[in-house]
Parts: structure tokens; C-alpha cells; sequence
């Protein structure tokens, strides 16, 4: 594995261990990015064999003397509420206990998200905003007041008791998709962030594991499986873009579909059809389907009515859209008013555009779809994404 590789899948361990031991998470966060740097320079043959363990006792010996020279420990532990009780070493919930901080009822939903994709994913503000769609200096704000308000109130760095659980259990569950979505946006010049991807299906194990017998956490685990079982045919040898609709769906990862498909059923057999289940229960539809053409259309739109129900988002609404788009007989008309409807609540979002171009193209006004394309050109930072639908706009004005 290449050393950015590793240094991304143990960041939130080092940085979730060091707040643990100073109950600071700006020093956490600022001792963890030491470390990282001091094993850029360290590590010039590869990673050791336990390189979490490495960066976190780096981290930890950074923290202390930075505690010791300003002789402020007794005030630097407002989230210490809980022994380490283990030297130190990382504990395997220490990154969940992390998710669970972030996401306190006391911070606002939006930063509970920004605040778990800067401290659990290491990712940069202009990063943030891009998965949520808005402006870098709101971000910013919204962590920096986070970490002040988790301090001020003693938030403790722990997973909450069970009496706890269940009002903090929905923030958990949308931040980790959330990772897990960032991880499909991509980073730098990748379709794909294999790290984050890494990271949200650890987080959603760690969950299952912890609430064995609750559906939703299985069902995430079961959305994030049934999702990575065709993660890798996203591109082609030459790392571009192929759609779901001619991907080669022998080379899709069969474990990880029994997994999902095992975990989402059992979702949808114990509990209330929650928004994760209804998820899962789609990304099942497409994996099992033999080809795009026998994809069960009716079906889909049928089980993207009942998520919008319990979740009326405006991507749940486009996406079930361009699935009526591809029944039988379809009223594309109908379908261009939909999303054109859903235009102002996705004034960024590069999908709809995307979306709107392709089903102009089936209706034959090429020179609208190649606007539509350019739009969405001009709403994504992604090179291979861009390079796709430059592809398709070139396609459409000849």
C-alpha cells in the first residue's frame, strides 16, 4: 500500500488517540498533522509495520511537550472523562468515539458533518465544501465554532451510553455515508478516494458491531458493500469514466454482494424501512441486475417513492427521476419538468445538469443537451469527470 494510502487510513486513529489523551482536539488535530509530516521525511522505504501505532506515539510525544512547555495540562482536559487506561496505544473504538463527538447534539447538523470530515478524514476545507455544496468560509467557521463549543460545554470524547445512543444515531449514520460519499467523489486526479471509502466501511463495521441488533447500521454497512462491489469498474484501464450502464458486471466483487445484500435484507426484515435500508435496497437492485436493460425499473421508482417519504431530499428526487426516465414508454417531457423543478434547491449540484443533458439528448435537441453538459463542466472540479462530459458535449455539437 503507497504511504499516502497509509497515512489516510490512519488519521482519524492518531488524531481520535491523541484527543483521547489531551482532550484537545485542535492540539489532537495539530500534533496528528506533525506527525505525518515527521513520517513524510521518516519513512523513506516504506511504511513500518504498524504505522498507526508509529504516528500515534509520535503524535502523543508532540502533545505532551507542547502540554508540558506551556504548563497548561490540568486545562488542556475537558473531554477526559475516561481513562486511556492502555499507555499509548490507539483503542479500536477510538475513531468512532471520535464520529460520536463530533456529532454531539449540542453542534448544529452541518457541523457535525464538517467537523467529522475535517477531524475522522483529514480532508482541507475546500475539500468539505465541495461535499456539501458550499462555501469554503462557511466551513470554517462552522469547525472552528464546533471545536469551541466542544470544549466550552465538556463534551466528552466517548461513545454515549445507551440511553444516549439513539439521539445521536442518525447524525452518525449520515456523516459516515457521507465519508463514504466524499470517497466516490474522488480527490486530486482520481475518480475514486480509496481511502475514504476505506475509512466510512470501517466506521460502519465498527457500528454494526456496536448495535448489533439495530437495522439501520446494518443496513449503511449493507449501501456501503453493495456499493464498493463495483467500485473499481467505475473506470477503465486508462482511468476513464464508464457509467453503471456499460460496466462489466463479471468483474463486480460477488463477496462483497452476498454481504450486502445479506445485511440489507436482514435491515428490511427486522426494522422499519429506514432511509439507509431503502438505500441499500436500490444499490441491491442495481447489483443484481443482470444488465442495464433488465434493470427493474418499476421497482426502483416504486422504492425511491418510499425513501422520498421518509427522506424528501432533492438528490433522492432527481435520482428517482432519471430512473422514471428509463421505464417503458416513458414521458421524458415529464421527466425534463421534474428535474427542471428541482433546480433551484441543486443550484451547484453537477448531477442534475448531467442528468437534464442525457434526457434532452434522447430527445433529440442536441444543442440543448451540449449546453446542459457544459453546465455541468462548469460544477465539477473532478479531471476524469470532466473529462467525460467534455466528451459527451463534443459528441453532441460534432
Amino acid at each position: 500500500m503507497a504511504v499516502d494510502d497509509v497515512l489516510g487510513r490512519a488519521w482519524p486513529v492518531v488524531v481520535a488517540a491523541t484527543a483521547r489523551l489531551t482532550g484537545d482536539l485542535d492540539l489532537a488535530e495539530d500534533c496528528a498533522q506533525e506527525a505525518v509530516e515527521r513520517a513524510l521525511r521518516t519513512w523513506p522505504s516504506g511504511p513500518p509495520d504498524n504505522p498507526a501505532g508509529w504516528l500515534t506515539t509520535v503524535a502523543h510525544r508532540i502533545a505532551l511537550d507542547r502540554l508540558r512547555r506551556e504548563a497548561t495540562l490540568r486545562r488542556k482536559l475537558p473531554l477526559l472523562v475516561e481513562p486511556a487506561g492502555d499507555g499509548d496505544a490507539p483503542a479500536p473504538t477510538d475513531p468512532l468515539r471520535l464520529v460520536f463527538t463530533c456529532c454531539h447534539p449540542a453542534l448544529a447538523p452541518p457541523s457535525q458533518v464538517a467537523l467529522t470530515l475535517r477531524l475522522v478524514c483529514g480532508l482541507d476545507v475546500a475539500a468539505i465544501a465541495a461535499v456539501l455544496l458550499t462555501g469554503e468560509a462557511g466551513v470554517a467557521r462552522r469547525i472552528t465554532r464546533a471545536k469551541q463549543k466542544i470544549a466550552a460545554a465538556r463534551i466528552p470524547f466517548r461513545v454515549p451510553p445507551d440511553d444516549e445512543l439513539a439521539a445521536r444515531l442518525d447524525a452518525v449514520l449520515t456523516v459516515v455515508h457521507l465519508v463514504h460519499t466524499a470517497g466516490h467523489r474522488g480527490s486530486g486526479t482520481e475518480l475514486r478516494d480509496t481511502a475514504l471509502t476505506a475509512r466510512a466501511t470501517d466506521l460502519a463495521r465498527m457500528l454494526v458491531r456496536l448495535l448489533p441488533d439495530e437495522p439501520e447500521p446494518r443496513a449503511l454497512l449493507g449501501l456501503v458493500l453493495l456499493t464498493e462491489a463495483r467500485g473499481a469498474t467505475g473506470t477503465d484501464a486508462a482511468g476513464e469514466l464508464v457509467l453503471l450502464a456499460d460496466q462489466d458486471r463479471s468483474r463486480w466483487d460477488r463477496s462483497l454482494i452476498r454481504q450486502g445484500l445479506a445485511l440489507t435484507t436482514a435491515a428490511l426484515r427486522d426494522g422499519p424501512r429506514g432511509r439507509f435500508a431503502l438505500q441499500a435496497a436500490i444499490a441491491g437492485m442495481h447489483t443484481t441486475a443482470p444488465t442495464w436493460e433488465r434493470t427493474d425499473w418499476a421497482q426502483l421508482v416504486t422504492t425511491y417513492d418510499a425513501l422520498l417519504r421518509v427522506w424528501p431530499s432533492p438528490v433522492v428526487a432527481l435520482n428517482r427521476a432519471v430512473a422514471a426516465g428509463r421505464l417503458p414508454g416513458a414521458d421524458l417531457l415529464a421527466v425534463l419538468r421534474e428535474i427542471d423543478d428541482l433546480a433551484p434547491a441543486l443550484p451547484a449540484y453537477p448531477y442534475l445538469p448531467a442528468a437534464r443533458a442525457d434526457v434532452l439528448a434522447r430527445l433529440g435537441r442536441p444543442a440543448e443537451a451540449a449546453a446542459g453538459y457544459a453546465e455541468a463542466l462548469r460544477r465539477t472540479a473532478n479531471p476524469v469527470e470532466r473529462r467525460f462530459l467534455a466528451r459527451r458535449r463534443a459528441e453532441l455539437i460534432g
